[in-house]
This record gives structure tokens, C-alpha cells and sequence, in this order.
């Protein structure tokens, strides 16, 4: 694995584009009647999250992905733009709509319910994703996300075993843990939280050595305010605690925390003690907002740590 340093070279984050649609129930729901709540739109996915962190942190970024020609695809596109994130990966579905996730949320900001329409995802198998490799042979990072069709999977770990451009994976959901392949050789580091970790197994220490077993070399998950635990080569465990803040709405936090691990990993030369403290503090700072993504994020925020 080659060193890892504040790159020059982008970030290319593989996976899911979509608008992220939030509706806030203003009284916990009644199943089987109407429930006044408020709603919010904004661009989201997962990866695409991940990038607009990053952006936002003033590291260079590219994309690789589908949208729709719809008022959604544009959006994403322009916003990207506006950010300084490279598009050219990305591809242009015509007379298709965008990818969209819509998430309840409880009058807490907790998940209720999130319903994912996400064709357009399916559409990056192995034979969509060569004519990216180029760009993922000259990054400095690769982030992929759980919502890949199981087909890509092996083409970004076999780029990552032989190419030396360390691949970090972001889980999306304990329904997507199935996506994986059986074989995981050449993933650097896997993020995912405590559900997601339990689709492999019921004990979490259980579940560490199963996944490192299938050839991931450190498993990290986030378990809410209870904070990071990290399983490194050799099964040896290390844990974080959270920032207590509070909470305005829980979308984005998970895709923050592993945009601010990605920074740090590359910020501090692979440290994965300043790694981890920084993606719980810009994980901390996007619990407290009701966007995927703070807007008022800057590179201020990683030149201060």
C-alpha cells in the first residue's frame, strides 16, 4: 500500500447519487393514517456525501457514478460543480429518473423508516466502472459504497491488491451487507455501524474475525454515542468514545464520519487515532443539522485539527 498523505491526486468516490428526501413526523406515527410532517430535500447517497465533505474540507474530489436528465440529475451535477467536484465519471442516463432515498424521521431526528428507489446504482457493474479505472488508478483514495451492484465489487478489489491505491468500503444498510463478496482481499479499511456489523454475526467480536477472516484488513464500525471500535490485523481492538451533542437529525452523520476517517487517513500519513477523532467530530458537527451535509462546513474545519 502506498503512503498516505494530503493528496494531490483526488478522492474518487464510487456509488450512489441520489436526492435525499426527509420527512420529519411532528408526533410519532400512526401506521394506517395520515401523519402531518415536515419535509426537506437535498442532494445525498451515500459516496456522494462522502464527496461533499470532502469538497467541502478543500481536498480534490471525483465522482463516479449515474444520474437520471431530470431536475434531480441536474441538481446533483450543479451542486457538484459548484463544490470544484470532477463529474466526468459520472454518467448521464437519458429519459431516466434520478435515484432518490427518502427517509422518516421521528419528531427526535431518529430513522423511522428510509425507502430507497435506487435503479440507476445497478447500472455501475464491472463493465461501467472501465471506463473510470484510469481515474481510480491515479487516486489517492477510492471510497466505494454498499449500494454497488455485487458485480463491482471484485473489479475495485482486484485494482486495489495490484494497483496500491488503498480502497476504503462504506457499508449503506443491513439489507446491502449481502452485496458483499465472499472474498473482501485488497479492502484497506470497511466502515459500517453496529446493525450492519451484526449481519455477519450476532457477537460483535465474532463478526470482526469473520470479516477479517474474508480478507479485510481493519473493520471499523460506529455504534451511535457509544462511539468507534476498530479491529486492526491481529484482532486487535481499539475504541473511541462519541462527542455528546445534540441531536438534529441523524441522516449524514454515518457518510460524515466516513468522509472525516478518509481525511484524516490521509491528513495524518494513516494515523487512525487522529483518523478516527476527526471523522467523530465532523460526524458530531452534521448530527446537529437537518442537512445531509453541513453548509457551513470549510477546510477551516481541518485546518484546526
Amino acid at each position: 500500500m502506498r503512503a498516505m498523505h494530503t493528496p494531490a491526486a483526488p478522492i474518487v468516490c464510487v456509488g450512489g447519487l441520489n436526492i435525499d428526501r426527509k420527512l420529519r413526523l411532528f408526533a410519532q406515527a400512526l401506521p394506517g393514517s395520515s401523519n402531518p410532517c415536515e419535509a426537506h430535500e437535498t442532494p445525498g447517497g451515500v459516496v456522494r456525501n462522502v464527496a461533499e465533505n470532502l469538497a467541502r474540507l478543500g481536498l480534490p474530489v471525483a465522482l463516479v457514478g449515474a444520474v437520471g436528465d431530470d431536475a434531480g440529475g441536474r441538481l446533483l451535477l450543479e451542486q457538484a460543480a459548484q463544490l470544484g467536484i470532477d463529474t466526468d465519471a459520472v454518467i448521464r442516463r437519458r429519459r431516466q429518473s434520478s435515484d432518490s432515498y427518502t427517509a422518516v424521521l421521528d419528531p427526535d431526528g431518529g430513522l423511522a423508516l428510509g425507502l430507497a428507489a435506487m435503479p440507476l446504482v445497478e447500472s455501475l457493474n464491472r463493465w461501467a466502472l472501465e471506463a473510470s479505472a484510469a481515474l481510480r488508478a491515479r487516486a489517492a483514495l477510492v471510497v466505494a459504497d454498499g449500494n454497488l451492484p455485487p458485480d463491482a465489487w471484485p473489479t475495485l478489489l482486484a485494482e486495489a491488491s495490484s494497483g496500491g491505491v488503498p480502497l476504503v468500503g462504506v457499508a449503506v444498510s443491513e439489507a446491502k451487507m449481502a452485496r458483499l463478496p465472499d472474498r473482501l482481499d485488497g479492502l484497506h479499511l470497511l466502515i459500517l455501524n453496529a446493525g450492519e456489523l451484526a449481519t455477519v454475526a450476532a457477537d460483535p467480536a465474532e463478526a470482526f474475525a469473520r470479516l477479517q477472516g474474508r480478507g479485510v484488513a481493519r473493520v471499523l464500525v460506529s455504534d451511535g454515542a457509544r462511539g468507534l471500535r476498530l479491529s486492526e490485523p491481529g484482532g486487535v481492538l481499539r475504541h473511541w468514545p462519541a462527542p455528546a451533542v445534540p441531536v438534529v437529525d441523524v441522516t449524514g452523520a454515518g457518510d460524515a464520519l466516513a468522509a472525516g476517517l478518509c481525511a484524516g487517513l490521509l491528513r495524518h500519513a494513516g494515523d487512525l487515532d487522529a483518523a478516527a477523532r476527526l471523522g467523530l467530530d465532523l460526524a458530531a458537527l452534521t448530527l446537529q443539522t437537518v442537512d445531509s451535509v453541513h453548509p457551513e462546513l470549510t477546510r477551516d474545519f481541518l485546518c484546526n485539527r
